[in-house]
């Protein structure tokens, strides 16, 4: 329980103790143990300069301590489960074997005070003078007492009742002949040796009544009252632990004989035969809980045997519904069938509540391995589907077949939910997807599983295995990426065309971004307190907070960056290298310039200018397949610029040949290379896609070819025209490229630099 801040009472309870924040519970929970705690008081000390906001703070505060309270004895209780149980155990056998001793030591007290009176009588016999024989005679021939008639016939009545089987009329004798005895013994009416014979009689009658009542008690006929009656009968003659083994033993035996009747068939398989054996067992253990309860109370010995009785039925349940059902629907991938198996059992089993058996985590506990074998094989089943339609995908986006059901939708759901649900992907794309959210339905109702963290991990997975199939589509990615992390050789149509290539990207980046973390938000407790008629992006937004679903999404976007990086590289491969091996972006076309007679027509070159009408064309058609989603489009051509252009930063041959070559950078080279890189700068930057990395890395690529000039002798300042001279040439090489170019409103001959050279104030 998170501590609450002392600040919040600081102005009417001082610097009390009890609320410090750093306090363990014991400490802040010993005022209230206190013999003369009152309660009245307590709250009237602190309450009395409270406001009303503080007084609200004080009672959530009581409140949570309350529930802190509660919480630690629970732990405590569950932490010395297994020792209080078996302490219980031994104080039974203990009692039992107590009451056995007291029996033992009255029948020898009893036999000694016989044998001693014996004794006395003999002795007196022996040495009375003047004693005959006919006196002898008038004893042995006088009338039996009163007490003697009675002993006579409670013992012929008790042997009557035992063997008419009439419990609770023996039960009554018994009882009666009990305070006979101890009475005759008080008032010493029964000689010694009757007393001693009458105890001996009552004693081996309890114990032939209550070899009666376990058998009874252990037959497989006896009917719910009559076992009841059977064990109560046994506990009021002092032996209640046998009597309450007995009791669950036979509730045992008729569950075990009512299984063997339930066994799975063509008609009884899955969710029928899984409801059918679920009431079977659990309402045993209820009417085995309701008996325990009348006949033996809340003892703590009785109930902690009821509660490992219960949690053993439930164990041999569980063992048996594993081996009929969930194990083989697990294997073959039946997540619904195993979902609809494992709901059904801890509804039953949540009915337990009502008699304090709180059994769902020995049922969560047998039955997570089974149903992360079926994630598993569901998992797996999604990625083979998935690999088996991209083997024919054509790569062409497209809205769900027709038929196909908008997933997580209400009659109340708003026309945006409509289109955002409806989205436009490829076959195998489409596949996925549903596949997915069908995955996530069936494996949110087991939540209390927390299946949530492999859950998400699986998918990661599946979803990096159809990331690595997306990447083999791109043509010349088997010799690239053959070597991708977790990938194999598997069949993938191939995407040839520019769209189809974007469609990859575009394929992705919307299951990464939208379907999957809104699929995801199944598992999250969140989801059920969303309205219904809450947009699904507000919904997404607030799943997005919870920090393992962020680290998630995160996760699945750096996979999309690995094909975002694929294209890019395939794409900066295509500029700058031709089909024939050798090089568009080299030294040389910028060093020969300075070799001609005649200066050049100042504009951009060539790979550059196939930079542009590649990225336009890009972002053409990337507008039309990320509607909504333009942050996606400006990454990818932000991705493929920067590609480019780092490979020129990065190229060592590239620049040994500037700055060390035999011929030296001139002024030309230098100028044409400045252009270029602020012909970048200038399309990107009206693109929106000019990064500040892009842009800090052609300032350093412009600065190292100046000094590469410097150093040949030449002040590179004093031979390049004005900053807007190369503003106004790319602006016009961008309205060329485009056919926007208007050359009636250009006011400066662009062809002659030299008239607009200005000093860059070299030192």
């Amino acid at each position: 329980m998170a501590s609450l801040s002392r600040t919040s009472f600081s102005s009417s309870r001082g610097e009390s103790a009890e609320f410090e924040g750093d306090l363990t519970l014991g400490d802040r929970l010993k005022v209230f143990k206190s013999s003369h705690f009152d309660p009245n008081a307590y709250v009237t000390s602190k309450c009395q300069t409270m406001n009303e906001k503080e007084i609200r703070h004080l009672c959530s505060y009581l409140v949570d301590l309350k529930k802190a309270s509660a919480e630690e004895m629970r732990r405590s209780v569950y932490a010395n489960y297994g020792a209080f149980i078996r302490t219980s155990k031994e104080i039974s056998g203990l009692e039992g074997e107590l009451l056995s001793i007291r029996n033992l030591l009255s029948t020898q007290a009893a036999l000694v005070h016989g044998l001693a009176e014996g004794v006395r009588i003999d002795s007196l016999s022996t040495g009375a003078e003047g004693s005959t024989a006919e006196d002898t005679s008038d004893f042995e021939d006088r009338e039996p007492s009163k007490t003697d008639k009675w002993l006579l016939e409670f013992l012929d009545s008790l042997e009557v009742l035992l063997a008419e089987k009439r419990v609770d009329e023996a039960l009554a004798a018994l009882d009666e002949g009990e305070r006979r005895a101890q009475k005759a013994n008080a008032r010493q009416t029964l000689s010694p040796t009757a007393l001693l014979s009458l105890q001996t009689a009552i004693t081996e009658q309890r114990q032939k009544l209550a070899d009666q009542l376990a058998e009874a008690a252990c037959q497989p006929s006896i009917r719910g009252a009559e076992l009841r009656s059977a064990i109560l009968a046994l506990k009021k003659l002092g032996d209640g632990p046998r009597a309450h083994t007995f009791l669950l033993n036979s509730h045992h035996q008729k569950v075990q004989s009512d299984m063997l009747s339930l066994r799975p068939s063509n008609t009884l398989y899955g969710g029928a035969y899984t409801s059918s054996l679920s009431q079977l067992v659990f309402s045993t253990i209820a009417q085995a809980a309701s008996d325990s309860l009348a006949v033996f109370g809340e003892e703590p010995a009785y109930t902690s045997e009821l509660v490992t009785w219960s949690v053993k039925q439930t164990e041999a349940f569980a063992l048996l519904l594993k081996r009929h059902t969930l194990a083989s629907s697990a294997v073959a991938g039946g997540m619904r069938v195993v979902t609809e198996c494992v709901q059904i059992c801890l509804g039953y089993c949540s009915l337990l509540e009502a008699y304090g058996l709180a059994l769902s985590p020995v049922l969560m506990r047998l039955f997570r391995p089974c149903v992360e074998q079926a994630l598993s094989a569901n998992l797996k089943r999604i990625e083979q589907s998935t690999a088996a339609l991209a083997a024919a995908d054509d790569w062409l986006l497209a809205y769900p077949p027709v038929g196909a059901r908008p997933l997580g939708l209400s009659c109340t759901t708003s026309l945006s939910s409509v289109i955002a649900s409806r989205p436009k992907l490829s076959s195998s794309a489409h596949r996925f997807n549903s596949m997915v959210q069908e995955f996530f339905e069936d494996v949110g109702p087991l939540e209390s599983l927390q299946l949530g963290v492999s859950t998400l991990e699986g998918l990661l997975q599946v979803f990096n295995s159809y990331i690595n199939l997306l990447i083999n589509a791109l043509p010349g990615s088997i010799e690239n990426e053959g070597n991708l992390e977790g990938s194999v050789n598997k069949i993938v149509g191939k995407a040839e065309t520019e769209a189809q290539q974007i469609a990859l990207l575009a394929n992705a980046s919307l299951l990464s971004d939208e379907l999957l973390p809104r699929a995801a938000m199944k598992l999250s407790s969140l989801l059920q307190t969303n309205r219904i008629d809450e947009p699904p992006r507000r919904a997404l937004d607030r799943q997005n907070r919870v920090p393992e679903q962020r680290e998630w999404k995160r996760r699945l976007q750096r996979s999309v960056d690995r094909l975002r990086d694929s294209f890019c590289r395939q794409h900066a491969l295509d500029l700058i290298f031709t089909e024939d091996g050798d090089v568009s972006l080299s030294s040389e076309m910028y060093i020969s310039m300075d070799g001609n007679a005649e200066e050049p027509e100042w504009f951009p070159s060539p790979i550059f200018q196939d930079l542009f009408a590649k990225l336009t064309l890009m972002a053409s058609i990337a507008n039309d397949m990320f509607v909504g989603r333009e942050r996606s489009v400006t990454l990818l051509l932000m991705r493929l610029t920067e590609t480019v252009i780092l490979w020129l930063s990065n190229d060592q041959s590239f620049w040994e040949d500037i700055e060390q070559g035999p011929r030296p950078l001139g002024p030309l080279g230098l100028q044409q290379f400045y252009l270029d890189m602020e012909f970048v700068i200038l399309f990107s930057s009206q693109g929106r896609y000019l990064s500040r990395h892009l842009h800090q890395v052609i300032k350093n690529i412009i600065a190292r070819a100046i000094d590469a000039v410097s150093a040949s002798g030449i002040d590179p300042y004093s031979v390049l025209p004005e900053d807007d001279w190369f503003a106004d040439v790319a602006q016009i090489a961008i309205k060329m490229l485009t056919g926007k170019a208007n050359f009636g409103n250009v006011y400066r001959d662009t062809t002659s630099p030299t008239a607009s050279v200005l000093s860059h104030g070299s030192n």
